[in-house]
């Protein structure tokens, strides 16, 4: 049986260069110094807010230098532990990331205070007379709209302060996942072990196309989850709750609300979402169950069948190199200077992509302002992996640029829109594989990749969404948060989307317990939002050619200095009508049409 390799053992090559961020631990340790020494000037701020527009733009630059520098600083401990989490040092310097946060928010509570306490009209006054402060109007213009739901001044200062053990169930829960949780190791039918991990299921065992070995490796992963079923329930828990009394301290309506505000999205675009996508796209997707349950000829479908390959031997391996050729090819319609960013991230150590103990399940991208992309992804040599290459390079590229074209306070747009520009480049890549091949084996593996791709922002994430949707309302009324409730209404929702094609068992109802995503907010849902515009761009960029393109190239480099939605409908896609959402999923439906098809 294989073990899984530490991090010394990594290949360098596969790893990322952080020595970009820092050259070394002393260096960070230097800067953390720096940024927590240079807080008490800040405080040199306080009650000069309202005396001019000058103390006022001097104050938020001071408060937009700090972030910036601790960004960098943050970013590098992330990084760190996410690439071994079981190291001491780097769970250590994690913590004190953590704590500095705190400190900084802390330290400049005081500004939004200051800035809400403000008689009506002074701000916009203020604009008008200073220029510098335009680059911060998005920022002021947010706090305007969040006026009615402040606090005092010591009320936030206050919760500020605790910013480190308000974030604590994200901590524990991730500090858990990569460093605690263990899997034994599994047989397929012939007696061969395999060790298993989080990591090795998810990129790997879980769309094997051996069933003894995919369904071993669940009952392996299901068993390591149910150890920590009602733990990660009591972090989830703490969570849910932690919300609900916030948004009900701050005066909002309900919890959804309250999370909406920070998403900057009407509720009823958010209904849509939830609404539409489950209900139309359930029929489809049960399509596939079954075309699935029949061409792997299994007496029944379970829910470790449904990312089962229906034609493996049509799955060769692509290494990482072909995989970055590929990328690259399929980007080209974005034009020169956005494909040599994509090639530096792939070649020059901006990814790290070998599986090792400790390091961090899934994939992301994480952008210091003023250095480069981080990319994290474990490799296994298919073509999933391709598209998920794609993705993480759809996030640094739209950063890369917005860094290019913003100030700091201005990069980052509202999270319905962070998804948008990396399923972009998956729809791109599969445009591309689907227009240069006839070849019915080959547009099916394109197909199944693209439906991978809606899957797990359609379905996956969508019924993520849900069951918030669900826990905050019954947390709302008062209903215990336990693992018996949470595993209950996760098998409810989703017997309810797969109907009785797909068998449900323990470790489907305990699905709730492998993301994240459950500790950001309302997060989930924006993956689907993100389908559903880049869905209709890459479709208009098929049919319109460059113009389309230069206008999602200026919505990026727009970064956070236009709304979500608004970023939308500057790419041409008015996402408060329903209509993208529906052409989205009959999208999907025609991709299982050809799909079925080529079974016949």
């Amino acid at each position: 049986m294989k073990q899984r390799q530490t991090r010394s053992e990594v290949p360098t090559e596969q790893t990322w260069n952080l020595d970009d961020l820092f050259a070394s631990e002393a260096a960070w340790s230097a800067e953390y110094a720096g940024i927590d020494a240079a807080l008490p000037g800040i405080a040199q701020h306080q009650g000069q807010l309202a005396n001019s527009a000058q103390h006022l733009l001097a104050c938020l630059d001071a408060v937009e230098q700090i972030e910036e520098r601790f960004a960098r600083v943050s970013t590098y401990a992330y990084l760190r532990n996410a690439q071994d989490g079981t190291n001491p040092a780097y769970q250590t310097a994690s913590a004190r990331a953590a704590a500095l946060s705190a400190r900084i928010d802390s330290s400049i509570a005081f500004v939004e205070s200051e800035i809400l306490a403000m008689p009506d009209g002074l701000v916009a006054q203020f604009q008008a007379a200073e220029p510098g402060l335009a680059v911060h109007r998005v920022l002021l213009t947010d706090l305007m709209e969040l006026r009615p739901h402040r606090l005092g001044a010591e009320a936030e200062r206050v919760l500020a302060s605790l910013g480190e053990v308000l974030n604590a169930p994200y901590m524990v829960y991730n500090r858990s996942k990569s460093g605690d949780i263990q899997f034994a190791p599994f047989s397929n039918a012939a007696g061969e072990q395999f060790a298993n991990s989080i990591n090795g299921f998810e990129s790997d065992y879980e769309s094997h196309s051996d069933t003894s070995v995919r369904r071993g490796a669940w009952q392996s992963f299901s068993a390591g989850l149910k150890a920590y079923n009602h733990t990660y329930a009591a972090t989830f828990a703490t969570e849910v709750n932690k919300n609900v009394v916030m948004g009900r301290l701050r005066g909002y309506a309900n919890t959804t609300d309250y999370l909406l505000q920070a998403h900057k999205i009407p509720q009823a675009v958010y209904r849509n979402i939830l609404e539409i996508i489950q209900a139309e796209l359930a029929p489809h997707m049960q399509r596939y169950a079954r075309l699935r349950r029949k061409v792997l000829c299994l007496d029944k479908l379970l829910y470790c069948d449904i990312k089962a390959p229906l034609d493996p031997e049509f799955n060769p391996s692509i290494s990482y190199e072909e995989g970055c050729d590929l990328v690259l090819k399929s980007l080209a319609p974005m034009g020169a200077e956005y494909c040599a960013f994509a090639n530096t991230a792939m070649r020059q150590r901006w990814v790290d992509r070998s599986d090792n103990v400790g390091k961090s399940s899934g994939a992301f991208c994480a952008s210091p302002y003023g250095v480069h992309p981080y990319i994290l992804i474990t490799w296994a040599d298919t073509m999933r992996n391709v598209f998920t290459l794609a993705h993480e390079l759809g996030h640094g590229g739209h950063f890369g640029l917005a860094m290019q074209h913003q100030r700091f306070v201005n990069t980052r747009p509202g999270m319905p829109f962070i998804e948008a520009p990396s399923i972009m480049n998956e729809m791109l890549l599969a445009q591309h594989i689907l227009g240069q091949s006839s070849d019915t084996r080959m547009r099916r593996s394109v197909i199944m990749q693209v439906l991978g791709t809606y899957h797990h922002n359609f379905v996956t994430h969508l019924l993520e969404a849900e069951l918030q949707n669900q826990v905050y309302g019954l947390a709302e009324q008062g209903q215990p948060i336990t693992a018996g409730l949470l595993n209950q209404r996760k098998g409810d929702i989703l017997a309810k989307f797969w109907g009785d094609t797909v068998e449900m068992d323990d470790g489907a109802r305990m699905t709730w317990m492998r993301q994240p995503h459950y500790y950001l907010g309302l997060y989930p849902y924006t993956y689907s939002v993100g389908l559903v515009a880049s869905t209709a761009m890459a479709q208009r960029i098929a049919t319109e050619g460059q113009p389309a393109v230069q206008r999602w190239l200026e919505v990026l480099k727009a970064g956070g200095t236009l709304k979500p939605l608004e970023l939308m409908q500057a790419a041409g896609i008015d996402m408060h009508s329903p209509q993208p959402i529906h052409d989205a999923v009959a999208y999907v439906g025609s991709l299982i049409d050809e799909l079925e098809q080529s079974f016949a």
